[in-house]
């Protein structure tokens, strides 16, 4: 479907299997922004570094193309780069899709249930040759676990890679023979029609970059700090072939624009890196620097590591990709290997997994609520709460286990671990601290603000504050320890330097956000005073000491420069909160609103169940409210019931001593009801009548029966 747009650019329309998969998306997104027939043209070298500073794409371009797929979980919404996707109910539906592409990339190192699937389209679309009105290529991405089992090359030196050239002596892993198959099928059909239907077979070295797959395992390892060592599997001495992920689809790029006469391609980089070396790397750059072995069944019931992905990292196998590097024009992003471009991977890493750190800090008076609003981000938030206290005794901590382990002639890990952070060697860490030791001797307990920040530095630039974050609780205090602490120094000319406008600081350890909590002296030694004896006895907060501190903390704030004006030289300003009109949970949502979400990999399944339970005992606990609300409401309105009774029965009580009166008076006789009921008052009134013979006798006697009857009532 090769159609002219616009100024002659071509239309080339390419599906891609399981097109939100690692593999597919990275592919898919990378040739929806790359031209077709781009890759033919030389890259010149500004080109070539300008592709090397960028991770990816950002801007939209002509010409590009148009990346079509299926989708791996159909309830999944597409990659955004998808102009469309296919649900086929048949595969004769999926055909006749397929009939509409230029290109179809299929993707079978890992999913097994995509082989049939492969091989019918393959065979499929064969069968279709003559009806096709343009030329299609197949290209089919297959893995080196069908080289585990060839013979080297050199019997005498192992070391020799494998090249292009090699695969016809490959002998696959046992569980992929179905893939040689399917390769040599492509292979086989490509050769019968070579201008209308071209096949393609890429054997792809481990991927790497932009999130991980395969070296998952060994990134989120290091990175959560959990454990104390990266796990290698076995000795760990096998060679693994790798790529970067975006090296891949620039490899299918080439292939897409080239349509080269070579049909099987190794797409590897060239690293020749073992499984150890790239464990130990990972390791030092985000976690400990340390690596334990663990067994082939030890990793394989580790949750967080794929069985497929455990074959793959004992591959052992050298391979050169000679064809890629001299006949295509790969835009290489990491040409040299995993090792040589680890920060570049890292960054993808933490950017692609939104792990990237979450850097707080948080000043103001004392008793302001500094440390406990520090505590409740650092639980919610899965950083670490980094207060003076803690950062000087983990340092003296960490320089006497130092100094013990070397005094003892042990080859501990630990010796790997801290002298690497605070010192080169053991006799530097016996020295300094001696010097710790001697400095808080003649300061009372207290530390020189260059020991002070030294230790802070060390702590902020560990590997847990730099994976996951920190809270810098009270810290900086003046405006020297923060230039200290934070700033670096600038190698600029005096003219650079007075054109820059915010003074150079270190990006790894400076915070995101500031927090001022702000407080009035009464309203602080209120505070100090409402907290409880045994509080106030633990932190020493006595109304002396607190007066005291106030005093220090304005002394700071009354110069020129203060802490806060370094943070706003810098332009990250201050937020500040005032702590007498809001309660801590209300600081809390304040910051949790401008820093945002997490940036983790959310709850463990240790901590996902605590949240089940947390949650179904909550339920429970609103099923028992209902129910006694339900049983409060049945009594009351069962209540209400029996008083209506009540009354119900009162009035028809009533009603039936009315009904018996009348009833009783109807059987008396005329004469004697008469004598009874009606003589007695009429009598009355007539004889009342004569003694006041008024004018009209008749209207007198009705007034009187009246007010007779009236008075009886």
């Amino acid at each position: 479907m090769s159609k002219s747009r616009g100024e002659g650019l071509p239309i080339r329309r390419v599906f891609i299997s399981h097109v939100d998969s690692y593999v597919g998306r990275n592919i898919g997104e990378y040739l929806s922004q790359c031209v077709v027939g781009e890759s033919t043209e030389p890259l010149d070298l500004e080109e070539e570094e300008e592709g090397e500073e960028q991770d990816g794409f950002s801007q939209a371009r002509e010409g590009t193309y148009q990346v079509v797929g299926s989708l791996s979980q159909t309830q999944q919404q597409p990659p955004p780069f998808v102009l469309e996707t296919v649900q086929a109910s048949s595969r004769e539906e999926l055909k006749s899709f397929l009939l509409g592409c230029d290109i179809i990339v299929y993707d079978i190192r890992e999913t097994a249930d995509l082989l049939d699937e492969a091989a019918w389209v393959h065979s499929a679309l064969h069968a279709e040759i003559e009806n096709f009105k343009d030329p299609k290529i197949f290209i089919l991405i297959s893995s080196f676990m069908t080289w585990t089992l060839t013979k080297p090359v050199d019997p005498d030196d192992p070391e020799v890679p494998f090249t292009d050239d090699d695969h016809r002596k490959r002998r696959p892993h046992p569980a992929f023979k179905d893939h040689v198959a399917l390769e040599k099928l492509v292979m086989k059909l490509g050769k019968t029609s070579k201008k209308k239907f071209i096949g393609y077979v890429v054997s792809s070295g481990l991927p790497y970059g932009m999130g991980e797959e395969p070296f998952h395992f060994f990134f989120k390892t290091a990175w959560l700090g959990e454990s104390p060592a990266v796990p290698v599997i076995d000795r760990g001495t096998n060679v693994l072939p790798t790529i970067h992920i975006r090296d891949l689809a620039g490899v299918i790029q080439n292939i897409a624009d080239h349509k080269p006469k070579t049909r099987y391609i190794l797409a590897v980089d060239e690293g020749k890196h073992t499984q150890l070396e790239v464990a130990q790397a990972i390791s030092k750059r985000l976690g400990t620097g340390r690596i334990s072995h663990i067994s082939k069944h030890e990793a394989l019931s580790n949750k967080d590591c794929l069985p497929h992905h455990v074959e793959q990292l004992l591959l052992d196998v050298c391979a050169e990709a000679v064809f890629v590097k001299e006949e295509l024009n790969v835009r290489w992003v990491a040409e040299a290997g995993l090792l040589a471009n680890l920060e570049r991977v890292v960054r993808e890493f933490r950017a692609t997994r939104k792990l990237q750190p979450i850097r707080i800090c948080i000043l103001g008076p004392p008793v302001t609520g500094k440390t406990t609003v520090a505590q409740m981000l650092c639980k919610h938030y899965k950083i670490h709460h980094v207060n003076m206290k803690d950062v000087i005794t983990e340092a003296l901590s960490k320089l006497e286990r130092i100094v013990g382990s070397a005094s003892r002639k042990e080859e501990t890990e630990w010796h790997e671990e801290d002298v690497e952070a605070f010192t080169e060697d053991v006799q530097e860490a016996q020295d300094f601290l001696e010097a710790l030791r001697e400095n808080m001797l003649q300061n009372e307990g207290r530390l020189e603000d260059s020991y002070l920040v030294r230790l802070y530095k060390e702590t902020l630039s560990s590997p847990p504050c730099q994976n996951q974050g920190f809270v810098l609780d009270g810290f900086p205090k003046t405006f020297s320890q923060a230039v200290q602490l934070f700033g670096v120094e600038d190698e600029e000319d005096g003219e650079e330097l007075n054109k820059r406008k915010v003074p150079l600081f270190d990006k790894s350890i400076i915070p995101e956000l500031v927090v001022s909590l702000d407080a009035e002296d009464d309203v602080v030694l209120h505070r100090a005073m409402a907290l409880p004896e045994c509080a106030v006895l633990e932190a020493d907060l006595t109304e002396e000491r607190v007066r005291r501190r106030l005093a220090e903390f304005h002394a700071r704030h009354s110069e020129d420069d203060t802490v806060l004006d370094y943070f706003d030289e810098l332009e990250i300003h201050p937020d500040h909160i005032d702590v007498s009109v809001c309660e801590v949970a209300q600081i809390k949502r304040r910051i949790r609103k401008l820093i945002g979400e997490p940036r983790n990999y959310g709850p463990s399944a240790e901590e996902q169940l605590e949240l089940a339970q947390r949650a179904e005992a909550k339920q429970r606990e609103r099923e028992a409210r209902r129910r006694v609300d339900q049983l409060l409401l049945d009594a009351q309105q069962a209540a209400q019931r029996l008083c209506q009774e009540e009354e119900w029965h009162a009035c028809w009580e009533e009603v039936k001593r009315q009904e018996h009166e009348a009833m009783g008076a109807r059987h008396l006789p005329l004469r004697n009801y008469l004598m009874k009921y009606v003589m007695p008052p009429l009598a009355q009134g007539l004889d009342e009548c004569c003694k006041v013979k008024p004018h009209d006798p008749i209207d007198f006697v009705a007034e009187y029966l009246l007010q007779y009857n009236c008075d009886k009532e």
